[in-house]
């Protein structure tokens, strides 16, 4: 798989997945004003990556905000961590939030609630 390296901007997070040295990570502020052309290339990605996936992913989420918008792609992103876990492979989600931030806590939470994979709410 080739990597995917995408830069962050003030309104779009920087999203980084190298499988060969596994990092998956999308970080940042995400507003950006067509949220399904920017996420598309996530997506994609991952529906290929999940027919060759590592034996073990570790997904780290360090949203400083998201729309409303976006957070419907996050769930979309979860479904696909889901497949592949469904398929024998390890799956782990890190929810990264700023400390004091009650609000990306709570998301972290509501997405936790919704998968059947292991989710880990990291303060830092």
């Amino acid at each position: 798989m080739e990597l995917l390296d995408i830069r962050g901007t003030t309104d779009t997070p920087k999203v980084l997945f190298d499988p060969d040295n596994n990092i998956f990570e999308i970080s940042g502020r995400s507003l950006p004003e067509d949220v399904i052309t920017f996420y598309q290339p996530v997506i994609e990605w991952l529906d290929d990556y999940k027919l060759v996936p590592n034996k073990n992913t570790e997904f780290v989420f360090k949203y400083i905000y998201f729309n409303t918008a976006t957070s419907k792609l996050i769930q979309d992103i979860l479904l696909r961590l889901e497949q592949i876990q469904e398929t024998g492979n390890e799956v782990k989600v890190l929810w990264y939030y700023e400390e004091d931030d009650e609000d990306m806590y709570d998301l972290g939470e509501e997405f936790k609630e919704n998968v059947e994979i292991p989710f880990e709410i990291v303060e830092y």
